[in-house]
């Protein structure tokens, strides 16, 4: 016979940053193994965001400065990540556009948002990423994966298989690339061996598997359009197979 106590009934609850509000969590405290919490929120400046953006563009770190590359140059891109990474853009954007008028006047700006193989963004997530003006004046590439007549084969890849890239990228005499840096969150805001060997470093190790598999295919029966297609599919699943036997067992 079971006996029900009261502290079975005891639940924790938080609520963690979801979307654009936040989402509350409850759990049994006996299930609970304990709180991590970061330290990002301790930290303090006495300089604004675009304050640290200017100051960082006037430090560069092994290269020229941003004035220095762009000067002369008339077909500019700037790479950006699109609405699924939290990218300050709004801030970033219009100082790298200021900054590179400002010895290029004439040149031509293009902002090319990295989708890789996610959906375009829609107009409301790109005023909510770069705001109103950057959306109504600037000229915004939307990344396409699918349109074949907007890429560009640049070389060839280590496996074999063609290197291609976005036409506008490939094609500029100046390629800016804007992102950030933060703490893996798949791999449990950590990294080395440990991830290797953990639960979810079966995924890793499926990669490999997978390879193996879309290059086998490709030697086998060709680079055919609807054998890409097929072996992107069977490596999928050799990753997924590898991950979940290594997850299951670890």
């Amino acid at each position: 016979m079971h006996i029900i106590l009261q502290e079975d009934f005891k639940m924790f609850e938080m609520n963690v940053p979801y979307d654009k509000g936040t989402m509350k969590i409850s759990l049994p405290e006996k299930n609970l193994a304990g709180v991590l919490e970061g330290k990002q929120s301790e930290y303090t400046t006495e300089l604004s965001e675009k304050e640290l953006v200017e100051q960082s563009l006037d430090n560069p770190i092994g290269s020229k400065s941003l004035e220095e590359l762009a000067k002369g140059k008339k077909d500019i891109v700037i790479i950006s990540s699109d609405h699924t990474r939290p990218v300050p853009s709004k801030i970033i954007t219009p100082i790298l556009l200021r900054r590179i008028r400002s010895v290029s006047p004439d040149a031509r700006i293009r902002i090319l948002v990295a989708t890789g193989f996610h959906r375009p963004s829609t107009h409301e997530e790109l005023v909510d990423k770069y705001g109103e003006e950057i959306v109504a004046n600037e000229e915004i590439v939307m990344h396409i994966s699918t349109d074949d007549a907007s890429m560009k084969k640049i070389g060839v890849l280590p496996s074999g298989g063609d290197c291609i890239i976005n036409k506008i990228a490939a094609e500029a005499d100046l390629l800016i690339s804007e992102g950030f840096i933060e703490a893996h969150f798949f791999a449990g805001f950590s990294g080395g061996i440990g991830v290797l060997t953990g639960t979810t470093g079966g995924y890793i190790v499926g990669f490999l598997a997978s390879a193996l598999v879309m290059w086998g295919m490709e030697c086998a029966f060709g680079k055919g359009k609807k054998i890409q297609i097929l072996s992107m599919l069977l490596g999928l699943l050799a990753c997924y197979a590898v991950g979940t036997l290594w997850f299951m067992a670890v």
